[in-house]
C-alpha cells in the first residue's frame, strides 16, 4: 500500500494571486504545515489548456453545473439558469477568460492527506463564506453575487485538487515526470519517523 505521505496534490495561483503579490504567502501556508513542494513552473496557459483541466473528469460538467444551482437555491437565489449543462458551458467560458489572463504558478505539493490539507488551508470556493484563517478567508472579499453580476468567474485565489483521483488526474496535464523532483527534507524525520528515533545523538 502507498504509503500517505507519498500523497500529491496539484495547486495553482491563479492570474489576480500572482497581480496582488501572494505567491510566497501561499506557499508559506502550505509549506509550514508540512507539505513538500516537488514541482513548481510559471506560465502563462493556453485556453486549450484550462478546458481541458475542466474537463478532465467527464462528470464535471454536470457535477459543477447542479451544484452551482443548488448553491443559489441554498442561498435564496434563483439560479439565472436552470439547465446543468447551460450554467457550465457559460462557466467555463469565464474561467478559460480568468485563468489566461496572466501568469499563473503551477505546483506539486507532497505529504500525507495532501489533497484534503490544501484543500482545508485554501478554504470554500467562495471567498465571502470561507472562513477566516483559509487563504481564500483572508486574502479575498469577492462573492458569487458580485462576479455573477460583473458577468465573470469568481477570484478566488488559488486552485486545488478536490480528491486523490482528481490530482491523479491533473497533475500529469500539467507536469512532465522529470518536471516532478524526488527529494527528502530533514523535517520528514519529524513528521513520518515512527519511533523518532533519529532525533538523539
Amino acid at each position: 500500500m502507498k504509503h500517505y505521505k507519498n500523497e500529491r496534490t496539484l495547486v495553482l495561483i491563479k492570474p489576480d494571486g500572482i497581480q496582488r503579490g501572494l505567491m510566497g504567502e501561499i506557499i508559506r501556508r502550505y509549506e509550514r504545515v508540512g507539505l513538500k513542494l516537488v514541482g513548481l513552473k510559471i506560465m502563462i496557459p493556453t485556453p486549450e489548456l484550462i478546458e481541458k483541466h475542466y474537463t478532465l473528469d467527464p462528470e464535471w460538467r454536470r457535477i459543477t453545473g447542479e451544484k452551482t444551482i443548488k448553491s443559489y437555491k441554498d442561498k435564496g437565489i434563483e439560479p439565472p439558469i436552470s439547465d446543468p449543462l447551460e450554467i457550465t458551458t457559460r462557466l467555463l467560458k469565464k474561467l478559460v477568460t480568468y485563468m489566461t489572463s496572466g501568469p499563473i504558478l503551477a505546483m506539486v505539493w507532497q505529504g500525507a492527506h495532501a489533497v484534503k490539507i490544501v484543500r482545508k488551508i485554501t478554504g470554500g470556493t467562495e471567498p465571502l463564506t470561507s472562513d477566516v484563517g483559509t487563504i481564500r478567508g483572508d486574502f479575498v472579499l469577492d462573492s458569487y453575487e458580485m462576479s455573477d453580476g460583473d458577468l465573470r468567474s469568481v477570484r478566488n485565489l488559488v486552485h486545488a485538487s478536490g480528491s486523490v483521483k482528481e490530482a491523479d488526474k491533473e497533475i500529469p496535464h500539467w507536469f512532465e515526470d522529470n518536471e516532478i523532483v524526488n527529494y527528502k527534507l530533514v523535517a520528514e524525520q519529524i513528521l513520518y519517523d515512527v519511533n523518532l528515533d533519529g532525533i538523539l545523538e
